[in-house]
């Protein structure tokens, strides 16, 4: 049977991902009924799923079961929208779009906003508790604490409070290249080792560390990537198009890799980032095929 193309199953996970989050979200006619109403806005109808994308991607590398990817998938996704949700408050970036629509603190208000991205949290790490997703205890307590790392002081988190304390100030490029690979890198390196830790090839044994090790560069790879075209992206795209504030780190006078490379320059080296991410997948063969395009999706997308 022919494996469909990108598209296809790009739509696919999204559609996935749709149907297990609504199902993981509380209901919103479950007390207290706003709350859960902002969880579900924040949440669902809307994002690439790129991290999501990286989760199955890197499950089919491994033979994961689409069960277990839909689970961490649906976890990894709770913590980008509450990022996003705390990202947006006037506190943080002060933004009124996202997705296309006005934020969760516009479309409610700041302190159900502020609840539904602390919610959020708490439910993806329940999501994570409450199923087996690895082939043992040890490993799945494992696959926690990466994302418990990845979502804190060391990771987002940390990355967040080094972006807003660097606005209006020189920062150099190797900084710069630390704050992302905490504020927008950890949680999507995350999402790929996640992701191949569900399953292995012969839908048995662990992945080996030597794989590990090449997805996990892989991702530290995209990660990366992701984040330059966003620079890029911020500076060339339209609003509307991009379904978010067009511009806004410039006007803010936030550092950027445009600012400090050039735009040629930040195109150049996210090309170069592509390729060295081709080049950790090198030992999969096809099996890997899928991250080959999501990478090739992240630093080609338009939005």
């Amino acid at each position: 049977m022919k494996e469909p193309d990108f598209q296809a199953w790009s739509r696919d996970v999204a559609a996935r991902m749709e149907t297990a989050l609504a199902e993981f979200l509380p209901s919103q006619q479950t007390v207290p009924m706003r709350l859960h109403d902002a969880m579900r806005y924040a949440t669902l109808g809307g994002g690439k799923r790129v991290r999501a994308m990286l989760v199955f991607g890197a499950g089919e590398a491994t033979g994961a079961a689409p069960r277990r990817l839909e689970i961490v998938a649906s976890a990894v996704e709770m913590i980008h929208a509450y990022s996003l949700i705390h990202d947006d408050l006037p506190c943080m970036d002060d933004d009124v779009l996202r997705r296309g629509k006005p934020t969760c603190h516009v479309e409610f208000d700041e302190a159900t906003a502020l609840l539904a991205g602390d919610a959020l949290q708490s439910l993806a790490f329940q999501l994570l508790a409450d199923h087996r997703l690895a082939q043992g205890g040890d490993a799945q307590l494992e696959m926690i604490k990466l994302f418990a790392a990845a979502c804190g002081s060391r990771g987002m988190a940390g990355g967040q409070a080094i972006d807003l304390d660097s606005v209006g100030r020189g920062i150099t490029l190797p900084e710069l290249e630390f704050m992302h690979i905490l504020k927008t890198g950890a949680l999507i390196r995350a999402s790929v080792l996640m992701g191949a830790q569900c399953g292995s090839e012969s839908g048995g044994a662990a992945i080996a560390a030597a794989e590990l090790e090449r997805l996990d560069r892989y991702a530290k790879c995209v990660g990366l990537a992701f984040q330059v075209v966003d620079d890029i992206l911020d500076e060339e795209g339209d609003s509307a198009v991009l379904g978010k504030t067009a511009g806004k780190d410039k006007a803010a006078g936030k550092p950027t890799y445009t600012s400090l490379m050039g735009l040629a320059e930040a195109k150049r080296f996210a090309l170069e980032l592509l390729e060295d991410s081709r080049e950790a997948l090198a030992g999969f063969g096809e099996r890997a095929e899928r991250l080959r395009e999501i990478a090739d999706f992240i630093v080609h997308r338009r939005r």
